[in-house]
């Protein structure tokens, strides 16, 4: 599956990240060095959202729709893992 949005929004990212990186070398002011950070996480957290969007799309439709419990029972393990995994951070 390929992810043509992600993979825009992540170059993007990749950008930031760098700028980022040049505040920090260049000893710019904290609390704009800390709103591009800001700016970082809401782009991921909108490529996880992409991802997991596609997913929900793709695997688990397939999967609940399919006629194999073994795998049914394997996508909604990941979907609650993942989720427990983030509550945890």
């Amino acid at each position: 599956m390929h992810h043509p949005e992600a993979l825009k929004r992540l170059k993007t990212v990749e950008g930031h990240i760098r700028g980022i990186q040049r505040m920090l070398e260049d000893d710019a002011y904290c609390i704009d060095i800390i709103k591009q950070i800001q700016a970082v996480q809401a782009a991921l957290s909108k490529v996880n959202s992409l991802i997991l969007d596609e997913h929900l799309d793709a695997c688990l439709t397939t999967a609940v729709r399919g006629e194999d419990p073994v795998a049914r029972e394997k996508v909604l393990v990941e979907l609650s893992e993942v989720f427990s995994t983030r509550n945890r951070s």
